[in-house]
């Protein structure tokens, strides 16, 4: 179960749902544009600093939802990082902000060219694309869990750890 009764209401209830709701496809947008200002720079060599400048913001927009997603993860499961039905996606999530965090200090400390820096970028926007489709996988287990009848639910969730 993904959920607790006490749990689901504990989420419906936070401000920090809405809040998550709305960053998660903000910080999707701004991956995109960075993504292809990135590419852009890497194709043609023209861009460097908007590219630069892009992948800042997209770093910031990642701290922020990290953030607000662990004050979530406190008011829902009672612990800012690591609760049992997100321990997977809270991890991965932590690979995530450290490549995005290289990439600022490499930036910061001029460790490689811009070439590689852009790689480095592209590296930390891999492991979060995987990130994000770990969420939206559980978004989805969620709402299927939410829909199924009351026992149903334990029985399918029961087949799966068979």
């Amino acid at each position: 179960m993904l959920y607790t009764p006490e749990e689901r209401r504990r989420r419906d209830a936070s401000r920090w749902t809405l809040v998550q709701g709305v960053l998660a496809p903000f910080q999707f947008a701004v991956f995109l544009l960075s993504l292809a200002l990135v590419l852009r720079y890497l194709a043609t060599g023209e861009g460097l600093g908007l590219a630069t400048a892009s992948v800042v913001a997209k770093t910031f927009v990642l701290y922020t939802i990290m953030v607000t997603g662990c004050i979530w993860e406190r008011e829902v499961f009672g612990r800012w990082l690591f609760a049992p039905s997100f321990f997977w996606e809270d991890v991965f999530s932590i690979l995530v902000l450290a490549l995005h965090t290289a990439y600022l200090a490499a930036v910061a400390f001029g460790v490689g060219d811009a070439r590689g820096q852009m790689l480095l970028a592209l590296a930390a926007y891999a492991s979060y694309v995987v990130n994000a489709a770990q969420f939206l996988l559980k978004l989805r287990a969620a709402r299927l869990e939410s829909e199924a009848p009351h026992g149903a639910g334990r029985a399918f969730r029961s087949g799966l750890a068979a």
